[in-house]
């Protein structure tokens, strides 16, 4: 059996008709779209440094490309302290609004949302911009209110939560916007678009018709391998790093004509169902990172601890589960303290597909492999327990300013 990390295309979304009215974010007058969000994230920073000074407050949880995109923006960046249950340390935000940053950059990690209500009063009282990354939790909301909704701008990566080629949006102040989308973007490479739509209808097919989705990868494969000897250039997604020659590229025409294909409340939900078997079918042999869900959580993955993340990772992509390394690497300033939550966290959470094209099966599947690699999964309980019960530790003093990026890497081991 076969489950992939991401939701395939359904040729029903090229040829249907418009369905439900759109959600937040698609649903507001001032947006603008990219090829990828962190494209969006400089863009945003580029205009807001041109009025403002200050550092950015970043969580040292993160995965690196939207701390390198704030910086090539010329936004100086300031890390604050995220414990091993996702949660931020308040106290130390609260110092640190006290040095007049440009702005407080919120993660909503994997779907759960911070505490965005009160760090928004904090930035109201203080006079600082709060800016909310919502690339992992599209469709989610907290207190009856869309994530994104609470702060003065937000972010969000379309492709991490839906079958599209490409796509990031910016959503926010329209003084700010229409600048932003008074940019010049490129149209996106036709073989990119082509290649990367191409691979999300394959998923479907191979979720479908597991022997025939496997034959059409492969002549796909071939068709890469041929391009690549051609030295026919494509642009990734889902890749770490930033390239300041692609933050001109634009979301493709494609990606546009689906986002009102999609029925939002079904994604929603089926996520929903798919977390709630997955935590019944592995409780008591594997340790979630998180175990609870609000109404309001839409999850992108079930993350779970693992004991060494690599072999866990290798034996399920044996078996044909996409599980992903998420997150292995940040920013070489932020990696400094090889004992912070954050660390702890890159070293040990792994990724497992529960996205709306995963069956009730293949989530009985993915759960009976899991619980068979007790070894690599087991994780001391202490460690796990002190998600729940994070130390708080004084502030560290800013570190100096950044070294080289690191190589990029990609999440899920070799094949």
């Amino acid at each position: 059996m076969h489950v992939s990390a991401w939701p395939g295309l359904s040729p029903a979304y090229l040829l249907g008709r418009p369905a439900a009215p759109l959600p937040f974010p698609l649903s507001e007058p001032d947006k603008a779209f990219f090829y990828v969000a962190r494209n969006g994230i400089y863009h945003l920073f580029r205009e807001l440094v041109r009025h403002h000074d200050g550092a950015v407050l970043v969580p040292d949880y993160h995965s690196g490309n939207e701390v390198w995109a704030i910086r090539a923006a010329g936004a100086p960046v300031q890390f604050y302290r995220i414990d091993r249950g996702l949660q931020p340390d308040l106290d130390q935000i609260k110092e640190l609004a006290g040095n007049k940053p440009l702005a407080i950059y919120l993660i909503h990690f994997i779907g759960w949302p911070q505490p965005v209500a009160e760090i928004a009063e904090l930035c109201r009282e203080r006079g600082i911009l709060l800016v909310e990354d919502c690339a992992l939790s599209m469709l989610s909301a907290s207190e009856g209110r869309p994530l994104g909704s609470f702060g003065d701008y937000s972010v969000y990566c379309l492709y991490k939560t839906l079958p599209v080629p490409n796509g990031g949006l910016l959503v926010g102040d329209r003084a700010v916007l229409d600048k932003v989308r008074d940019i010049e973007l490129r149209a996106s490479s036709r073989v990119s678009v082509a290649g990367r739509s191409l691979e999300l209808g394959l998923e479907w097919v191979r979720n479908r018709h597991e022997p025939l989705g496997e034959a059409l990868f492969r002549a796909k494969r071939g068709v890469g391998q041929a391009l690549s000897r051609m030295s026919v250039e494509r642009t990734p997604v889902g890749d770490i790093g930033f390239n300041l020659d692609n933050v001109d590229l634009g979301m493709s025409p494609v990606c546009r004509r689906l986002l009102d294909r999609f029925d939002y409340e079904a994604i929603r939900s089926r996520r929903r169902e798919n977390f709630f078997l997955m935590r019944e079918l592995l409780a008591g042999a594997a340790t979630p990172l998180r175990a609870d869900l609000d109404d309001g959580v839409c999850p992108l993955f079930f993350p779970i601890l693992v004991a060494d993340k690599r072999r866990a990772a290798e034996a399920l992509w044996g078996a044909g589960i996409e599980a992903v390394q998420f997150w292995n690497y940040g920013d070489q300033e932020a990696q400094r303290d090889r004992s912070s939550d954050a660390q702890f966290l890159r070293d040990h959470v792994l990724e497992l597909p529960i996205h709306q094209d995963v069956t009730a099966r293949q989530i009985e599947y993915t759960a009976e492999h899991v619980r068979a690699l007790e070894s690599v999964v087991r994780i001391d309980a202490a460690a796990a327990a002190k998600a729940a019960r994070p130390e708080r530790r004084p502030p560290r003093p800013r570190s100096p300013e950044p070294l080289d990026e690191p190589d990029a890497v990609r999440s899920p081991p070799p094949a």
